[in-house]
């Protein structure tokens, strides 16, 4: 069970998560983490089909294919990024990790209520149910990369270099509310591309240049200084690639 705490952090683990958990332990000192168990890709799917229909599905899988093609040389472009800036990509020996079923359970809400915090941070999760949001007094803060609203959902700056618009190439640190990263934002970031960068290290390189706004917006939710916003850009939320999407940003904008 947690102690008491300040900061608490809600996730389902990967790289960038825990880039940004250890960029927060940096800051604030140790504090729990809530590890939920990912949702099996079976059902994942099963609700994408639901949702977009089997024949995009079909060609979001088929997308994978040629994906995991360019995966070539990026882990020299990864390990480069993790030295040259310090990243932390695993969770630390000493790091306080609880683990749930999901960030809905009655066991996360329990282990919530008993750290009693000030903020919650929350990185790479499925979507948060009211009964969660409400289960503590505390502003939930979610780190999406994408430059919201526009690009919600996944994939966020892969999607806006393959719209050709590479400025909204970064990363958000918002509220969260009953949407799909459609909370009132609190922090932007813009990243620059570099060379060689593709599907497999976009996510990296955003990770690499936006601990600093996650940094900020919990120092502000501690202070009481949280000060959202409302951006001006058409919403729209984005899921995978699609094969034919993919192959053609390739091959007219070098999108890979």
């Amino acid at each position: 069970m947690a102690d008491n705490s300040d900061i608490i952090a809600l996730t389902s683990g990967g790289p960038h998560s825990w880039i940004m958990i250890n960029a927060l332990q940096d800051r604030f000192g140790d504090f729990p983490v809530i590890v939920e168990k990912g949702e099996p890709e079976e059902l994942f799917w099963k609700r994408r089909r639901k949702m977009l229909g089997p024949l995009k599905v079909a060609s979001m899988q088929a997308a994978r294919l040629p994906i995991k093609m360019t995966k070539s040389g990026t882990d020299r472009i990864i390990n480069d990024m993790i030295t040259r800036h310090h990243l932390e990509p695993e969770p630390r020996l000493c790091s306080n990790i609880i683990r749930v079923p999901s960030v809905n359970s009655d066991a996360c809400r329990r282990v919530l209520k008993a750290a009693g915090p000030k903020a919650v941070f929350v990185v790479s999760t499925r979507i948060i149910s009211s009964a969660t949001l409400e289960s503590v007094d505390a502003p939930f803060i979610n780190y999406h990369s994408g430059i919201n609203p526009a690009y919600r959902g996944m994939f966020g700056g892969y999607f806006a270099l393959a719209n050709g618009d590479p400025e909204h190439f970064g990363a958000t640190v918002h509220l969260i509310d009953q949407g799909v990263d459609t909370g009132e934002v609190l922090y932007q970031s813009s990243v620059d591309v570099e060379r060689g960068d593709n599907f497999h290290t976009y996510l990296w390189r955003i990770a690499a240049h936006s601990r600093g706004i996650v940094v900020r917006a919990m120092d502000d939710a501690l202070n009481g200084s949280l000060n959202p916003k409302t951006v001006n850009l058409p919403s729209k939320q984005w899921f995978a690639p699609t094969l034919g999407g993919y192959v053609w940003a390739g091959l007219r904008r070098g999108v890979w």
